[in-house]
């Protein structure tokens, strides 16, 4: 049984920047792989960027590469997303999953956290 909680959306104007955390329990959270989801209004969930667990590799949707920044600190158990330059079509309720280690499978998700970007 794994717990996800996330923090850190809000409102912000854009070119403004915003910070996501996502703290994770679970003994074998930190050799996981983590992603980060959104899903805008009128449009289907997509991954925005993941980590890897032991290798620490990382994608980023073309949309996003070059602004955001995904990262994570084990000591604290935390996967965070760094998001800068943001763009008024990253407006969306993001969310954290983690995948299992075994399979590569999402499986664990979070409630979502909204992030809101004026123009």
């Amino acid at each position: 049984q794994v717990q996800l909680v996330e923090s850190g959306g809000g409102l912000v104007q854009a070119g403004g920047s915003l910070r996501l955390s996502c703290a994770g329990s679970g003994r074998t959270f930190s050799m996981s792989p983590v992603g980060w989801f959104r899903r805008a209004p009128g449009k289907e969930r997509e991954i925005v960027a993941s980590i890897a667990g032991n290798s620490g590799s990382k994608y980023y949707a073309d949309s996003v590469k070059g602004r955001f920044t995904i990262s994570r600190d084990n000591d604290k158990n935390t996967v965070s997303l760094q998001m800068d330059s943001l763009k008024p079509e990253d407006t969306a309720v993001y969310t954290c999953a983690v995948a299992l280690v075994s399979t590569g499978d999402y499986r664990y998700w979070g409630q979502g956290t909204q992030v809101t970007v004026s123009s």
